[in-house]
Parts: C-alpha cells; sequence; structure tokens
C-alpha cells in the first residue's frame, strides 16, 4: 500500500462510519488501567441522577416550603443544595482528571510502541514514507486518541445517562411542560446532525493538511543548505504559503460551522424556553402545573439541551480519535520488519564473509544484485568499486540485514546470515558512511552511541590511535563540545574523524567503509587513511571507494557493473587484464589526474 496519498484520497480514505471494532481495539489500549477506566465509568453512572436532583429540590422548595413559609424546611433544601453541589464538584473533578489521565497513560504507553515499532521497520519503509508522515502519526495522531477517553467514549455515556435522566424526571414532574419543551427537539437534532456532518469533513481537512505541513517542513528543514544553496528560498516559500493558507482554510471551516451551529442552538433553546413559559404560565393559573415545576423547568431544559448540543460535538472527537487510531494501528500492524528469527548469540566472529549466489530488489522485481559471489577470509580487505547504481551500498546494506535476500545467501563464518541474533551481529559489524549522521549531545555521548559502555579513556585512547585527538581537543570544551543536529558544526572531516574513532572503541570484527574519503580535502584525506589503515588492522574490512589510491593496499578488488560482478582479484591482478572493468577504470582516474596535474 502506497504510503504518499493524495488530500483527496486521505479525506476520502477516512469518510466511514463508526468502526466497532476499531473502538473496541482502541479500548483495549486502556487494559493495563482498567481500574481507572472503571473508576471513570462508575463516575459516569453515579453523576447522571446526581445531576438532576439540584433542580428537583428547587422544585420541592418552592411547593412545599416557600409558599408554607416555613423557614427551618427552606434551610435543610438550601443546605441540601450546597451539599449536593460541592459532591457533584468533586465527583465531577475526579471525573475530569481521571479520563485525562487514563487518555494520557495510554498515548504515552502507545507512542513507545509506535516509536519502537518504527525503529525495527527495514529500511525500505523510510525509503518510500516522507520522515513528516511518520513524525505525524507519532505525535499528532496518537495525541488525537487521547480524545477517545478523555471527550469521547466516557463522556457520551455519561452525556446519554443525564439525557435520559432528565426526560424521565421532567416527564413524571409535569409531562405537559416536557412535551412543550420538546416541540423546538426536532430542530436541534437536525441542527446538530448537520453540523456533526460538516465538522466532521473539516477535520478531516486538517488531520490530512497537518501531515502534509508536516511531511513539508520536514523535508524543507532537512535539505536547507540545499534550498540555500541553490537560492530556492523564494520558491519554497510560495509553496509552504500555499500549504499554509490550505491548512488555514480547513480551520476556519470549522470554525465556521461552530460559529454557526452554536447561535442557531440557542435560538432554539431560547424558543423551547418561551414556550414552556409559555405554557407553563397558563398550566399554574388553570392548575395544571405547580410554581415550583415553572420555576425547575428552566433547569431542566438547560440540562437536556447540553448533552444534545455537545453530542455532536463529542460524536465527531470521538470519530477523528478513531481515524488517528486507524492510521497509527496501519503503522503498527505492518509485517515489513526484519524478522527476528536468529537465535545465535555471538561473542566474537573471526569474519570470513561469502556472498553465495545473491539476488536482490528493492521493488521484488528490479534485481539491483544479480547472481552476486564472492568470498572474503577473516581479517581481508575487500573493495569494491563500480559506477554509480552498480550495487555497491546494496552489498553492506544486505551484510547487515537492513534488506533480506529474493535469491541466494550470505554466509559469516560459515553460517547462515538469518540465523544470527540480529543485534548481536550488527554489534560486531561496525560502518563509517559517507554521509556521516550525528545527533545533537557532546563528542563523548558521540562516540559512546547507542549507549555509555566505556571509559572516558577508553575513548580518548581511540582518538589518539585514529589521530583525532588533538582535533577534538581544539574544540571549545574539548570531548564534552556539544554537536549540533546532523553534525552542522563539524566539517565532514571532523564527522568521519568522530565516527572512526567510534567505530574503532566498538572493536568490531567486520568493519565497513562506504566511500569515508570521497568528500574531503586532501589535507584530511592523510589523517583519514592513517585512521584507515588502523582501523583496518587485524580484522576483515570492506572499503567502498571511488579513488582506487585509497585501495591499493587491499587483498581482493570485486569490480560490480548493473548489479553484476564483472572481475574479483587483487590489485595486481586486476591491473594485468588487458580488457579488464579495472584496469579501465584506474587508467581513465589516474590519466585525469595526470591532466589536472
Amino acid at each position: 500500500m502506497p504510503e504518499i496519498r493524495t488530500l483527496h484520497d486521505v479525506v476520502k480514505m477516512e469518510k466511514k462510519k463508526l468502526d466497532i471494532r476499531l473502538l473496541g481495539r482502541v479500548l483495549a489500549l486502556a487494559r493495563p488501567y482498567r481500574a481507572v477506566f472503571a473508576l471513570a465509568g462508575v463516575l459516569a453512572l453515579l453523576m447522571a441522577p446526581l445531576s438532576i436532583l439540584q433542580p428537583y429540590l428547587i422544585n420541592v422548595m418552592v411547593d412545599e416550603y416557600v409558599f408554607a413559609y416555613d423557614v427551618p424546611g427552606m434551610a435543610r433544601i438550601a443546605a441540601m443544595l450546597f451539599g449536593l453541589l460541592f459532591l457533584t464538584g468533586a465527583l465531577r473533578y475526579v471525573f475530569i482528571f481521571s479520563t485525562q489521565w487514563l487518555g494520557q497513560s495510554v498515548i504515552r504507553d502507545l507512542r513507545v510502541s509506535v516509536f519502537r515499532h518504527i525503529t525495527s521497520l527495514r529500511l525500505g519503509y523510510f525509503d518510500r514514507t516522507p520522515i513528516g508522515t511518520s513524525t505525524t502519526r507519532t505525535i499528532n495522531d496518537i495525541e488525537t486518541i487521547n480524545t477517545v477517553f478523555s471527550q469521547g467514549t466516557i463522556t457520551i455515556i455519561s452525556d446519554l445517562l443525564t439525557l435520559v435522566a432528565v426526560l424521565v424526571v421532567m416527564t413524571l414532574t409535569s409531562w405537559k411542560l416536557t412535551l412543550a419543551c420538546l416541540t423546538t427537539m426536532p430542530l436541534l437534532i437536525v441542527a446538530s446532525y448537520v453540523f456533526k456532518e460538516k465538522v466532521k469533513l473539516s477535520y478531516q481537512k486538517v488531520r490530512a493538511q497537518i501531515s502534509r505541513m508536516n511531511a513539508f517542513l520536514q523535508e524543507q528543514i532537512s535539505g536547507m543548505r540545499i534550498v540555500q544553496i541553490f537560492n530556492a528560498e523564494r520558491q519554497e516559500g510560495e509553496k509552504f504559503r500555499r500549504i499554509n493558507k490550505e491548512y488555514t482554510k480547513a480551520n476556519l471551516d470549522a470554525i465556521l460551522y461552530y460559529a454557526v451551529f452554536f447561535p442557531v442552538v440557542e435560538i432554539i433553546s431560547a424558543a423551547a424556553l418561551g414556550l414552556m413559559v409559555w405554557w407553563g404560565a397558563k398550566g399554574v393559573i388553570g392548575g395544571d402545573v405547580t410554581l415550583g415545576a415553572l420555576v425547575a423547568f428552566p433547569l431542566y431544559l438547560s440540562m437536556l439541551f447540553r448533552p444534545i448540543r455537545m453530542m455532536a460535538d463529542r460524536f465527531n472527537t470521538l470519530q477523528m480519535g478513531l481515524v488517528a487510531a486507524e492510521r497509527v494501528f496501519e503503522l503498527l500492524d505492518r509485517t515489513d520488519s526484519i524478522e527476528q528469527t536468529g537465535t545465535l548469540q555471538l561473542e566474537r566472529l573471526s569474519g570470513s564473509i561469502a556472498f553465495d549466489k545473491v539476488w536482490f530488489a528493492y521493488n521484488e522485481k528490479d534485481f539491483v544484485l544479480k547472481n552476486v559471489s564472492f568470498d572474503i577470509a577473516p581479517g581481508q580487505t575487500m573493495a569494491i568499486v563500480g559506477s554509480t547504481g552498480s550495487g555497491k551500498t546494496t552489498i553492506i546494506s544486505l551484510l547487515n540485514r537492513f534488506y533480506e535476500v529474493q535469491k541466494g545467501r550470505i554466509l559469516i563464518d560459515g553460517t547462515d546470515l538469518r540465523e544470527y541474533h540480529l543485534s548481536s551481529l550488527r554489534q560486531r559489524i561496525a560502518i563509517v558512511l559517507q554521509d556521516v549522521f550525528l545527533f545533537s549531545s557532546f563528542v563523548i555521548q558521540k562516540i559512546h552511541f547507542p549507549g555509555p559502555g566505556f571509559s572516558r579513556e577508553e575513548v580518548i585512547r581511540a582518538s589518539k590511535l585514529i589521530g583525532a585527538h588533538e582535533f577534538i581537543e581544539r574544540l571549545p570544551g574539548g570531548y564534552d563540545y556539544k554537536v549540533m543536529e546532523r553534525g552542522a558544526t563539524l566539517s565532514m572531516g571532523q564527522r568521519q574523524l568522530i565516527s572512526f574513532v567510534r567505530a574503532l572503541v566498538f572493536d568490531p570484527d567486520i568493519l565497513i567503509l562506504d566511500e569515508a574519503t570521497s568528500s574531503i580535502d586532501p589535507e584530511t584525506e592523510g589523517v583519514i587513511q592513517h585512521a584507515i589503515e588502523k582501523l583496518i588492522a587485524r580484522r576483515t574490512s570492506i572499503i567502498i571507494a571511488h579513488r582506487l589510491s585509497t585501495i591499493r593496499h587491499a587483498d581482493r578488488v570485486l569490480v560490480l557493473h548493473k548489479g553484476e560482478v564483472r572481475e574479483f582479484g587483487t590489485h595486481q591482478e586486476l591491473l594485468l587484464r588487458e580488457d579488464g572493468w579495472y584496469r579501465h577504470l584506474h587508467e581513465m582516474q589516474f590519466l585525469s589526474t595526470e591532466v589536472e596535474e
């Protein structure tokens, strides 16, 4: 199922009836907090009858004590009213706090589950899905699910119980006044239904626009360097203005419906009150209605209209919470995570690697690697060369099980890759990428990543061995220098050196260098080359490089072309092949260098 949808597709997908199965799944998230959920349910049951006691007591006070001039009786009723107000207020406080606490607790746990699931997905998911979409699922959509608990299910039940209780008491008090009050009820029901449908549609557009805006902002801010390099600020700003305008319009549509609906409800309520007073006054004169009932009925009427007025909004809130839940569950239900089928735990690896007739495609049909076979002995260094798109980076992605092969198998120390426990395998493999990604934190924490486990002395020792200690010491604060997001305050070479130190500290058995010197200056390249020599010593290494000068000392060279192995051998062996691909690449590169000189 494609991740990127048009706004029309998203809104169309969300125009569904209330899904009871989905609601049950959302409510099941509260299972660890069933005691709080039960408490909220009990409070909803208690508040319905308690809420109607206030107008009932006023009715009794007027009919039985006011006209009888019974001051002690009125004092008792007044005391009961104050006690009832205090009790109702306390119960409502506990009800609101418990439902909000329940919702926040559920979404706290759900955020953790979603984040863990996202980190377990194969890289193919991130290749196809905008980062902003995943961010929206983890933050905005999960926050919306909170409303199912805080403003949705339990609150709707409480309002329905109050509505039924009010109607019963009103009918028992005066069925004639009740009929007068209900005369305008059809108008209120129609207005509420229209409001519900219009607001639901506008909320769907708002949710879709939020997702669209998050995806746009994430991409643009991450690529701000490119935007400024190409002087595209005005162009991208215009795109954002259009997105922001559509998002604002969606919100204003929702506000418009609220602005129309609530005054209409007030007019309908006022009409019902006017009919009730007119009919009630005639009833009092005729003796059919007591004065206490006439005084109490405006309060009953208010309690009758409030739940109906809020019901439409609460159903929309519930519906939007379920729409958000469906999106989140769709993400959680994805099965394209790396299967943790292996159980073999590793202490160390010898480091032998073998690709046995490996075929791989990112989309299951267009093969990037075709029948690739090679082997590396423990402690050897293999270089991979080839044109862009030949499959070099794909090989190292498969070696780390970021993706699964369609055909063939990959062996490490003679054992199929899938038989190793995934985290145990990756602990023994280190990768230094061309574009080093550094998270925002201190240098010492960057080297410790993903977690502390090495002493400061070990880190400094590794830095000195690599040749990075001097540059780190020159930073403000040294090893406690705060690195900004993506390492923006460091040069490319400095980021590379930190990644080398990180790899050396973990002492991997297999080291992979993915074009680690392709984007740095010649002076820094000398330091990096020294670091590479230190890193590859006594461990199996795979080096991907465009600069053939950096791989002359490799034990084996693998030449790839359009996903196929064209040549495999030592540097000298491949140079001796007159029509060989490697010799052709070598002559082109060094001839170009001589011309430049």
